[in-house]
């Protein structure tokens, strides 16, 4: 992993969604592989680093203002397919008095979903010049058709073919999965991934037990990041070796939580940036306790980069 190569270049997967929220009605927009992609660009901001969106989007003035917003975050825009006739997905937060978010969801013909249904941009790459890491999410594969599932995964070993590093977040929505079909996916999943960040909620929802860190090292992960909130989390490295490493390394406590929203997304983010500039488990980890900690005191699932705190001290450690 060569951090003075002008040419490392970090792609992530999944889909951005316009999102209503508040009352009265504001518009923003939101998406787990986007957000971590959002704030992965902020903190490697400074480094020759080129951070890609992959996904699609339609012709459309919303999608164009979509496309103009992470253009402005410094997300590259390269990977993204725009294509007639089809619009971003949509969902509607509500939030009852007690701040618990109650999410609707209109994406059943997003343009994300069809990405895949010709030679995508990111085939093109894989196939071409390559990239250095692949990041994609338990969403990323859910919204998808099944041809499109089997597309990805099949670029996905591609890339890992060719030396890509690949990091799968095991992020879980039931609504998005049929009855009986999801471990079998995320088996697949977990069977081309090099870095696995698991939420070990969403892991115990999955496979119905705590056993993380085996189940990786069976699919032939080489790390695990275990996410578990505010507890501790465990990173588990080295998991085909005859030794592993395991750390576990609490978080920064938090007086006030306004808003969990993309905690994970965040914490995934500063885990990354860590890692893509080979620096030890123990800083990667305070660099995402860090972030998600600073999140979680906002609203919603981006804050200002004004309120972004400042990783010098994690530079200089």
């Amino acid at each position: 992993m060569e951090m003075n190569k002008q040419s490392y270049h970090v792609a992530l997967v999944g889909e951005c969604m316009v999102e209503l929220s508040g009352e009265p009605l504001s518009r923003s927009y939101g998406g787990d592989t986007l957000n971590t992609a959002l704030y992965l660009s902020r903190l490697l901001s400074k480094d020759q680093v080129t951070v890609s969106y992959a996904t699609a989007l339609g012709e459309d003035a919303i999608s164009d203002e979509m496309q103009q917003n992470w253009q402005s975050e410094g997300i590259a825009t390269g990977l993204v397919s725009r294509l007639p006739g089809k619009m971003p997905g949509l969902y509607l937060v509500e939030t009852d008095p007690q701040g618990e978010r109650t999410f609707h969801y209109w994406r059943s013909d997003s343009a994300a979903k069809r990405y895949f249904e010709d030679i995508s941009p990111l085939e093109k790459i894989i196939k071409g010049e390559g990239l250095d890491l692949l990041y994609f999410s338990g969403i990323s594969v859910a919204i998808l058709p099944i041809e499109g599932r089997n597309k990805l995964l099949s670029l996905i070993h591609e890339a890992r073919r060719q030396g890509a590093t690949i990091v799968f977040d095991n992020n879980y929505r039931p609504r998005l999965w049929q009855c009986g079909e999801v471990q079998d996916w995320y088996g697949e999943c977990l069977r081309v991934t090099d870095l696995a960040l698991i939420t070990q909620d969403d892991d115990e929802a999955v496979w119905g037990d705590q056993d993380i860190a085996t189940r990786c090292q069976a699919f032939g992960c080489q790390e695990v990041v275990i996410k578990r909130g505010a507890e501790p989390c465990s990173v588990v490295t080295d998991l085909q070796s005859a030794e592993p490493q395991q750390f576990s390394i609490a978080g920064e406590s938090v007086e006030r939580v306004v808003d969990t929203c993309a905690a994970g997304d965040s914490f995934a983010a500063g885990y990354l940036a860590g890692y893509i500039k080979q620096w030890p488990i123990q800083r990667r980890v305070a660099l995402a306790h860090k972030l998600a900690a600073t999140v979680i005191q906002y609203p919603g699932a981006v804050i200002e980069k004004s309120a972004m705190p400042d990783t010098s001290v994690f530079e200089s450690t």
